[in-house]
């Protein structure tokens, strides 16, 4: 997966952004939903965050405090210190956080968490809790998704097709999956889920 986010780095935030590949998708809410997830976000403490799987930092940018963000993709990093210059950007394994016990107040990750599998999840977790107090999580709404979980192919510029692992959440569902927690914002396009350990 390294050579997917790799290459799709320079046009991650077209999905963010309906520009590119996904111009004209019919996605009724979305731009509102968007500002209203960046607000959600932007309202969380201040604090010493890792934000993991942080990809070109179009969340990122919206933490405040001392952030610290780590991804696997060198592209990608490259991508978030361009948005987020006061950031320290670390590349590294978010499955092995190279971080000691408890050096964080907490961890926040976007769009990450559903795409791992199930054991995945479970060494997730357990480094989030390894590292920091609480974990903040954005991911996918389950409302204009048919299906909780599925095999999701991904189609970039250049023409490459890519499988991607994805599933989609109801607020609840993944606040009771991350131990228990509160659900910061619920829309028709995204979840941010709050859990504290």
């Amino acid at each position: 997966m390294r050579e997917y986010y790799d290459r799709r780095a320079p046009e991650y935030d077209d999905w963010y952004l309906g520009r590119g590949l996904f111009t004209g998708r019919d996605r009724p809410g979305w731009n509102d939903e968007v500002d209203e997830l960046a607000a959600a976000i932007a309202e969380l403490p201040s604090g010493r965050t890792l934000d993991v799987a942080c990809g070109t930092g179009f969340l990122t940018r919206h933490l405040h405090g001392d952030i610290v963000a780590l991804d696997q993709s060198a592209r990608m990093l490259e991508e978030a210190a361009r948005v987020v210059p006061n950031a320290t950007f670390i590349q590294g394994d978010a499955l092995a956080l190279p971080f000691p016990d408890r050096s964080f107040d907490r961890v926040f990750t976007g769009h990450f968490y559903g795409h791992l599998a199930e054991a995945e999840r479970s060494t997730f977790l357990a480094e989030v809790r390894r590292v920091a107090h609480e974990l903040v999580v954005v991911d996918a709404s389950r409302v204009h998704s048919a299906v909780g979980e599925e095999m999701s192919q991904r189609v970039l510029e250049d023409g490459s097709r890519w499988q991607v692992y994805k599933r989609w959440f109801d607020g609840q569902g993944l606040a009771d999956e991350l131990g228990g927690g509160e659900v910061l914002f619920e829309g028709a396009w995204f979840v941010l889920v709050r859990a504290s350990f």
